[in-house]
């Protein structure tokens, strides 16, 4: 071999190992922000944030939102009724981007009584839910910090004492 097929075949080399690294990399960042949610809709932002935090659709699977849209009279102990134009969109939009995968096996209403959710936070002790400045499981942005901006990564986690 030549010496400039030689080196065509040594670029030829360090191009596909640096493609194979950039995917690689993209790979693991897709994965790592398996916990970051983007999906927006002014009107759920404004309705389901104005009393809690607006859980992002992909939390539940559509069924799940379905019933909590259905519910809405009777919502976890609040009358939370909307004009049906505002229950249509929003309930569509819950549905369009609602969870896949394994959050679409959830069997309950309630995020936090999924088996995901209890997988995710079975290191967190059973007095840290009771603490004043938690609450309860519900209350997401007592540790995440960045949950209003639909980031749940282990990275912006703090545990309130």
């Amino acid at each position: 071999m030549n010496h400039s097929r030689r080196r065509l075949a040594l670029d030829l080399i360090v191009w596909t190992v640096s493609l194979l690294a950039g995917l690689a990399l993209l790979a693991h960042e897709a994965l790592a922000d398996g916990h970051r949610y983007s999906a927006d809709n002014a009107r759920w932002k404004a309705e389901c944030g104005s009393c809690h935090l607006a859980y992002p659709p992909q939390l539940l699977p559509a069924p799940a939102w379905r019933g909590i849209m259905a519910g809405l009279d009777k919502h976890f102990g609040t009358d939370a009724s909307l004009d049906p134009a505002a229950a249509a969109e929003i309930g569509a939009f819950l549905e369009r981007n609602a969870g896949r995968g394994r959050r679409a096996n959830a069997q309950t209403l309630r995020i936090s009584e999924s088996a995901w959710f209890r997988h995710e936070h079975d290191e967190v002790p059973a007095a840290a839910w009771k603490r004043p400045s938690v609450t309860s499981a519900a209350n997401c942005s007592a540790c995440h910090r960045a949950a209003e901006r639909g980031d749940f990564s282990e990275r912006n986690i703090r545990i309130p004492r």
